[in-house]
């Protein structure tokens, strides 16, 4: 088993990289997802993150409003470190699970994640990431795509896209950087040469 993170900033074009691994074999765990989970009706880290921010994150449903969340945590250093304190292991512990159910050995698994650089996610846990794949791609192309697909405005994405590890910070952990500033046709020849070098990888260590 090869275990792959793949990350990048917001609108770079990370999970449709992801969707083409998946595509070609790969079994894809959305750690962003998980994320969400573990802050859902019944998720591991709800009792916990209302026990720290109160009972005004706390959804009528259960689980914990994340726009609520969002309101205190975002440009607050000191509470976004307390939040991933709490949802960070939560979230390693259902990733090593997925990880787990894989019963084919000789596979290459995916973590598509935002916050590797930022975070212990997906390495402080049993099955770390071997690997590290960074998807880049020109501020206005991912300006453009985040406000057509996603309807976030400008100012809105690039405060986002600031609070973010810089490309640079990206590039210096990353075993392989995919360039994604043209057409999807660039982009998917740029996965299937990435997944020829996986499998060479997966190979060497013997699944």
């Amino acid at each position: 088993m090869l275990i792959v993170g793949v990350t990048g900033g917001m609108g770079a074009g990370k999970s449709t990289v992801a969707e083409f691994l998946s595509a070609l074999g790969a079994e894809v765990i959305d750690v962003d997802a998980l994320g969400r989970q573990v802050i859902e009706p019944g998720g591991t880290a709800v009792s916990s993150v209302v026990a720290r921010f109160g009972d005004s994150v706390l959804g009528s449903d259960g689980g914990i409003d994340r726009a609520a969340l969002a309101s205190i945590v975002f440009d607050d250093e000191e509470q976004l470190t307390a939040l991933e304190e709490i949802s960070h292991p939560a979230i390693n512990q259902l990733l090593d699970r997925c990880v787990e159910t894989i019963r084919e050995p000789n596979t290459i698994v995916v973590y598509d994640m935002a916050v590797l650089v930022e975070s212990r996610l997906g390495y402080a846990n049993t099955h770390p990431y071997e690997v590290v794949v960074v998807v880049e791609a020109p501020m206005p192309d991912r300006l453009n795509r985040l406000e057509t697909h996603r309807g976030v405005s400008r100012e809105d994405a690039l405060a986002r896209i600031e609070s973010q590890a810089s490309d640079e910070e990206r590039r210096s952990v990353a075993q392989f950087v995919i360039a994604n500033g043209g057409d999807l046709v660039s982009l998917a020849a740029a996965v299937d040469e990435l997944w020829n070098e996986l499998e060479r990888l997966l190979a060497s260590k013997g699944g």
